[in-house]
């Protein structure tokens, strides 16, 4: 096993085209191994497809004219591929794959393709000597509709071995631009995601991201646009950790703030999935026939279902008396399995003419706690 071989030279020496182009393949294989290992695959700028409305001079049809962006992407290989100018696609290029399909509302996926070209003779030096090979070659491109269903074979695709070249015709690594409706024989509409897959983006394989401002932020766009979430990690003299939205002047307003000693701040409150082990717990007054509420994050399904249990205290109020020889006794306090609290308090006078007994709605003190028995391990 040897690893990858470079060029050396000395005084003297006579180059040969072998050297030369051992040269630059070796710079070739740096920056292929780089792409392919240290980053992930895909659309790395523009390339995105855009849908022009035009209208049939005969028959007034409306359709579009569908043209991919310039940018750039990086495929599985290693590879780059740079469109430099915006490509038409042609409707005839979609019939010769498509045109024997049915009439369908299903968008057909477009795909991008590295492709070595030898370029124009006019525009290339050639040696002296008259030979019939050209000094240089083009690193293109192809864009090429695919059928129903292809856009499957792009997480299908398996990247070369490790210390593979670049890849090179006849290999090809596709690239999904994005997808295009037919209708009547024309394009009808663009999409960026179908069944499920969706363009691919290029990204970074790292374990560490180090920032040498001593600030790092997290957006979900290339650029700082107000509402947007943001994610900032900040250190010096007050490190925190900042969950919030962009501002107008692209400052990041805080939502969540963690900050060095460990305090939570939070702008909004608690809710979501109980978890295992919590209580949480709610408590007020209510009266007779009210429906006592559940702590904040438990849903009725949950007890329904047996995930959580409620446990309820009551603690009935003693009404004040209309005399002072009035005697008050708590006949019922209780909740149903709907939680509906039920209490009626009686009272009697003695000494009242005529002497009586009276029952009458009451009033209870209540504290609802939520459990979640631990799962076994404690996990």
């Amino acid at each position: 096993m040897t690893g990858p071989l470079r060029p050396a030279f000395h005084e003297g020496q006579v180059l040969s085209a072998a050297d030369l182009t051992a040269t630059v393949e070796y710079a070739r294989g740096l920056a292929v191994r780089h792409a392919r290992h240290l980053h992930e695959w895909g659309v790395a700028e523009g390339l995105g497809l855009a849908a022009e409305p035009r209208t049939d001079p005969l028959t007034g049809a409306r359709h579009v004219g569908v043209s991919v962006a310039p940018g750039v992407a990086v495929d599985g290989t290693g590879r780059e591929v740079v469109v430099t100018e915006p490509v038409v696609l042609r409707e005839s290029d979609f019939e010769e794959v498509n045109g024997a399909d049915r009439p369908t509302d299903e968008p057909y996926p477009v795909f991008l393709t590295a492709a070595d070209r030898r370029p124009d003779r006019a525009r290339t030096p050639v040696p002296c000597a008259g030979g019939a090979a050209g000094t240089r070659v083009e690193e293109s491109y192809r864009i090429l509709f695919g059928r129903l269903g292809d856009e499957r074979l792009v997480e299908e695709q398996r990247p070369p071995a490790t210390g593979a070249a670049p890849a090179a015709p006849p290999d090809r690594w596709l690239v999904l631009l994005g997808y295009v409706r037919w209708t009547d024989g024309r394009f009808s509409g663009v999409e960026t995601r179908a069944r499920g897959v969706g363009v691919r983006f290029t990204g970074v394989r790292a374990d560490t991201v180090a920032a040498r401002s001593g600030s790092l932020t997290l957006r979900t766009g290339t650029a700082a646009r107000e509402g947007e979430p943001a994610l900032v990690l900040s250190g010096g003299e007050q490190p925190s950790l900042v969950f919030g939205l962009y501002r107008g002047g692209g400052a990041v307003a805080p939502l969540m703030t963690v900050a060095a000693n460990g305090n939570l701040t939070v702008e909004g409150g608690f809710s979501g999935r109980m978890p295992a082990g919590g209580t949480p717990a709610v408590s007020g007054t209510a009266t007779d026939g009210m429906l006592l509420p559940l702590p904040s994050g438990v849903t009725p399904q949950q007890v329904a279902d047996g995930r959580v249990a409620v446990h309820v205290l009551l603690t009935p109020r003693t009404p004040p008396p209309a005399t002072d020889s009035t005697l008050v006794s708590t006949v019922e306090a209780a909740v149903d399995g709907d939680r509906r609290v039920r209490c009626r308090m009686r009272l009697y006078d003695p000494l009242a003419t005529p002497a009586g007994v009276a029952e009458r709605p009451g009033v209870v003190d209540f504290l609802v706690l939520a459990t979640v028995a631990a799962a076994n391990g404690g996990g």
